[in-house]
């Protein structure tokens, strides 16, 4: 055999991989939900007080079963059941829609404007997907580092909005492969939007100089936390407090805690939002480097 050879050698098995199909960007092919996912959906959605349309509730089963297709070979997600996912991931965005509609209002809004959202550490598209479904929003961006996580947002991104063109206007959705200090860095990105979401990214403080620089003045950055008993409560009011300086040299209000009382009743107990109002500009040299923001020292 030549040297140069490199075909498998004669009765031994070839070592080369084979290619593995792509991962679907459209949903018409797979598995429909189960009936408990609905029923888990639907029930929670009134008990939040949220009337959703058909095409709101397709677009949501679309991500959903893109989700799962993909979470088979990249872990976007723990939640590996669609029930699971109704609860851990839909509801646990839906639950704070009103007092993001809210917020929104706070703003000047007017009936039917959507605002402007950005979804840090996105992951599964959660919660900034649902949330730009619901809210609903003009333009959303998910942002994920993790070039193959991005890449899922970009397909789930497009299913949405190919159910939510049933019942237009669709929102502006795209994903960003970026880190949110390497965003901040860019004029077009930095102080432009409306609300800066952020669900299991890291702590209060790290939230806050993260989002500050991407919120425009008065939006705010809005961080899911859970707070389900005494203990939970008093760690996260210590977090709160820690943050205190960086939220204000960053140009935040002092942070508020808001409590969904909704929570419990669609069985997510200690649901809260880490509201922060912008009220200043954000200094040039805020989200610092990731060293110096370890280090926690403000100079």
């Amino acid at each position: 055999m030549d040297a140069t050879d490199r075909s498998p050698l004669p009765g031994r098995p070839s070592t080369t991989t084979p290619e593995r199909d792509p991962l679907p960007r459209d949903v018409s092919a797979l598995p429909a939900l189960e009936a408990e996912f609905d029923q888990i959906v639907d029930d929670g959605a009134r008990e939040i007080g949220l009337e959703l349309s058909a095409a709101q509730r397709a677009a949501i089963d679309a991500h959903v079963q893109l989700l799962l297709a993909w979470n088979a070979h990249i872990n976007l997600s723990g939640l590996r059941e669609a029930a699971a996912i109704a609860r851990g991931h839909v509801l646990d965005a839906l639950v704070a829609v009103p007092a993001l509609r809210e917020l929104a209002r706070g703003r000047g809004s007017r009936a039917g404007d959507g605002v402007t959202l950005l979804d840090i550490g996105s992951g599964g598209g959660y919660p900034g997907l649902p949330l730009a479904v619901v809210l609903p929003a003009k333009r959303a961006a998910l942002v994920d580092s993790i070039a193959k996580k991005a890449a899922f947002l970009e397909a789930a991104a497009a299913v949405v909005s190919d159910e939510l063109r049933a019942a237009p206007p669709v929102p502006d959705m795209h994903a960003l492969a970026e880190r949110a200090e390497d965003l901040a860095d860019e004029p077009d990105q930095r102080e432009t939007w409306d609300l800066v979401v952020a669900r299991a990214v890291g702590t209060v403080a790290e939230c806050a100089e993260l989002g500050l620089p991407l919120v425009r003045r008065y939006g705010h950055v809005v961080i899911w936390k859970r707070a389900s008993d005494a203990a939970a409560r008093q760690s996260l009011t210590a977090e709160m407090a820690q943050a205190r300086r960086i939220v204000q040299a960053a140009g935040g209000a002092s942070a508020k805690l808001v409590e969904l009382d909704a929570g419990a009743r669609v069985g997510l107990p200690g649901s809260s939002l880490v509201v922060i109002k912008k009220v200043r500009t954000t200094p040039d040299r805020y989200p610092r480097s990731a060293g110096e923001r370890r280090r926690g020292t403000l100079t």
